[in-house]
């Protein structure tokens, strides 16, 4: 009964079919299986509204709509100007421009597909005007989208959550150490090869003081914004749900301040914003149908138990899973990857005893890689598309990240404190 709905599922995602319904059909498939007919009616006559009932659901809708005020703000334009003038003068400037510049960008958007677009139509024309090298360049950018996944407000945590049925807010949290840690790695590896190969990033122009700190003033409304959203889910001011939508507004006001927001944007960023959720939530939808074929087999259960008899150490148990995660990452779309895998690993893995906010943050930064890694890479075709550096040239050049990534999930995975010490200060 269980390679039965896989066959389907894999059949369906190697042809193409969207996952939200390649899910669903699946897990249809196997619960007629099961039950017939009756159960598969029964299952899909509920499933929608116990689903979608969750009001943490809102967070996601709130968090997409910010970003998408943030978008229509350009404001990422700002970001990059500001860090450029603070550190373009050091080696490889331009590059840990991009890399913080990344990183502002995905505290305030939560989309990685949205971060890698945005810096790559700002960043690489100044960095190939700077005369860098162009693999060098883009390997930088497409490494520093991913950054949105992991610093909240992250959607693929927010869903991680919701699979997991686990604190959101302490989740999010979680996500701020890593995410800093994984910035400051982009931007070692970065310094690193230019120190290796000085023809990689010759040195910028040096800035006057004045207007390095005429630069601040364009980061001020976003870093205002980043405490409004993180600071209260910290303080325990405000829920993830309250804080998203805070957010959302805060997003809205430096649009609007900003001139940038007019009747046609305002409209687009909603259309967009509504699209998005319901694709996600669809997602979830079907995921669910799955998820309860999936329960009905006892396939997780019996998964439980058969690595519970293994008579290895739990540290054999944890590598096989990421090296399952980096292979999962190359082939399939994350949020499929979160659905399909997290109801059967994350028993697994508790029950070894392992803290499921840290293994979460571990998923993310395996799904990171799997945005870099061919032969999918989706964030690199994303930075293709917005560039003229070839797809082959890009992967190259982002290669020296994915080690050095490799290296921060060993180092979270010896130092799991890293990870969960500070959600356990969440009020």
């Amino acid at each position: 009964m269980v390679f039965i709905g896989l066959i389907v599922l894999l059949t369906m995602l190697v042809f193409g079919m969207p996952v939200a319904f390649a899910l669903g059909i699946s897990g249809m498939v196997g619960l007629y299986t099961i039950g017939g007919l009756p159960m598969v009616e029964g299952i899909l006559r509920t499933v929608s509204l116990s689903t979608t009932a969750s009001y943490e659901l809102l967070t996601i809708p709130m968090f997409i709509l910010m970003a998408e005020f943030i978008i229509v703000s350009r404001i990422a334009n700002e970001l990059f100007d500001s860090a450029k003038a603070w550190m373009g003068r050091t080696p490889a400037g331009l590059a840990i421009a991009t890399a913080l510049a990344g990183a502002g960008f995905g505290a305030i958007s939560g989309s990685s597909t949205a971060s890698a677009a945005t810096l790559s139509a700002t960043t690489i024309p100044a960095m190939l005007e700077s005369k860098y090298n162009p693999r060098f360049a883009s390997g930088v950018v497409a490494i520093s989208g991913p950054l949105a996944m992991l610093i909240p407000p992250s959607i693929a945590l927010i869903l991680y959550g919701l699979i997991a049925d686990i604190s959101i807010g302490k989740l999010l949290i979680a996500g701020v150490v890593p995410g800093l840690l994984v910035t400051c790695v982009i931007i070692l590896t970065s310094i690193l090869l230019v120190t290796i190969y000085p023809h990689f990033a010759p040195a910028g122009r040096a800035y006057t003081m004045s207007e390095k700190f005429r630069s601040l003033k364009v980061i001020g409304p976003m870093v205002i914004l980043i405490t409004l959203v993180t600071g209260c889910i910290y303080l325990g001011i405000a829920t993830p749900t309250e804080s998203a939508s805070l957010g959302a507004f805060g997003a809205f006001c430096i649009a609007f301040f900003r001139g940038r927001l007019t009747l046609a944007t305002f409209y687009s960023a909603l259309r967009k914003a509504a699209a998005t959720s319901c694709m996600i939530v669809l997602i979830i939808i079907c995921a669910h149908i799955f998820s309860y074929y999936f329960t009905l087999t006892g396939v997780t259960q019996a998964l439980v138990s058969m690595v519970g008899d293994l008579d290895v150490d739990r540290w054999v148990i944890l590598a096989l899973m990421i090296i399952l995660y980096l292979v999962l990452g190359c082939f399939m779309d994350q949020i499929a990857i979160l659905f399909l895998t997290v109801p059967v690993t994350l028993p697994i893995m508790m029950s070894l005893g392992y803290d499921p906010f840290w293994f979460g943050v571990i998923v993310i930064i395996t799904a990171e890689i799997g945005l870099v890694t061919p032969p999918i890479g989706l964030n690199v075709f994303v930075v293709a598309a917005y560039s003229n550096v070839k797809v082959q040239d890009i992967f190259i050049g982002v290669f020296p990240h994915v080690i050095t990534h490799i290296l921060v999930i060993i180092l979270l995975s010896i130092f799991p404190a890293i990870v969960t010490w500070l959600p356990e200060t969440v009020r």
